[in-house]
């Protein structure tokens, strides 16, 4: 069968699974992906079981993939399918288990059908196909960039959904101050004094690479890390052996800022840079600070972003506070395919309805923008 099944990265050589890969996109190479499966934050009973689809031509060689997960549950997604749960519970329509292609815990937009267009056509046809046949409620790719877009306009019985986040684009600027030059007047003022406040708090910042941080940092940036879970009542999606393993792989795309009070670590954000990109992941304090959120996971990296000429800072999902600070709307997409047809019709006159609504809330929060008006 030209349809195979992958339970663990580990089966299939790091070359070549990135060969399908571009190289500008850190979180769907091997050793992400494999980080993730080795260090147990995918597997066991996380609800998040590897199950990578390959398509293989008549010779056995690989043409096209998609990174994919069976799930028990909906979280960890960003794409908020939880209603569409509910509703199949009421109804007595078994939702869980389906299918996911994603990245775990990282709402970032990317390739997700991997390879040749034609290959992936082929490979989401036979995966559809088959749904059932699994057991298989659903198959769900979510944040997709145009070229995977394409190939999903084209088959029939994928369902569209939008949605918003805000990324930063550097223009050009020479430095943070060229950058505040363009904004409003009191826009300008409230982002100084938001700098000042965190600096008169004895507070400097450290970035380093992968390779610079030892294990004991890498203590202090899981702690950090986990404790913005602690706080809500929430278990880590992610296991301590993580950070390590992914600094051991791929120590080349790691960028984290330690925020130092008097010398002694408080605070942390940690990013990965792809091609043009710094994409902010993760962050956590030990002790609450005036603005410290604001300055580690916003102004620290817009101003790596200037000095090494990267074109866009992705600081996650939602966050209308980036608004105000520069962070401009952009739509994300989605792809949902339901077997039932009752859920898949009510699904379709939902999204059709929510569209519209997505794009007017992107287009009306662009009047929130710090920019002057020209």
């Amino acid at each position: 069968m030209p349809l195979k099944t992958l339970n663990s990265l580990r089966d299939l050589s790091a070359d070549t699974w990135d060969a399908l890969v571009p190289e500008t996109q850190p979180f769907l190479r091997h050793a992400f992906l494999s980080a993730l499966e080795d260090s147990g934050s995918v597997g066991g009973r996380s609800g998040w079981q590897p199950s990578h689809r390959l398509w293989l031509d008549e010779r056995g060689e690989l043409q096209a993939a998609l990174p994919a997960y069976l799930k028990q549950h909906s979280y960890g997604e960003y794409v908020f399918d939880h209603a569409w749960a509910d509703a199949c519970r009421r109804a007595g329509i078994d939702y869980y288990p389906k299918l996911l292609g994603a990245v775990p815990f990282s709402p970032v937009s990317g390739p997700r059908l991997l390879g040749s267009q034609q290959g992936a056509a082929q490979l989401l046809a036979a995966l559809t196909d088959g749904l059932e046949t699994e057991g298989l409620s659903s198959l769900h790719v979510n944040f997709t960039q145009e070229s995977c877009d394409q190939v999903l306009q084209q088959c029939d019985g994928w369902l569209q959904r939008l949605g918003c986040q805000f990324h930063w684009h550097n223009r050009g600027y020479r430095d943070f101050q060229d950058f505040l030059d363009t904004l409003a007047s009191r826009k300008r003022k409230q982002m100084r004094k938001e700098r000042e406040q965190v600096a008169g708090q004895g507070i400097d910042f450290d970035w380093r690479h992968g390779a610079e941080l030892s294990e004991a940092d890498w203590d202090f940036v899981y702690h950090c890390y986990a404790n913005t879970y602690h706080v809500r009542g929430q278990a880590p999606y992610l296991t301590r052996a993580f950070f390590s393993l992914l600094a051991e792989r791929m120590p080349q795309a790691i960028r984290v800022v330690l925020a130092r009070q008097h010398g002694r670590p408080v605070a942390m954000a940690f990013s990965l840079v792809g091609g043009d990109t710094l994409y902010g992941r993760y962050w956590g304090c030990l002790a609450e600070f005036d603005r410290l959120h604001f300055e580690t996971c916003f102004y620290q990296g817009m101003t790596l972003v200037i000095e090494m000429g990267f074109r866009r800072f992705d600081a996650g999902a939602q966050g209308e506070h980036k608004l105000i600070r520069g962070f401009e709307p952009v739509i994300t997409h989605s792809w949902h395919y339901l077997c039932h047809p009752g859920l898949r019709a009510a699904v379709a006159d939902f999204l059709e309805q929510e569209r519209p609504g997505v794009r007017a809330y992107a287009e009306q929060a662009r009047g929130y923008l710090p920019y002057r008006q020209v």
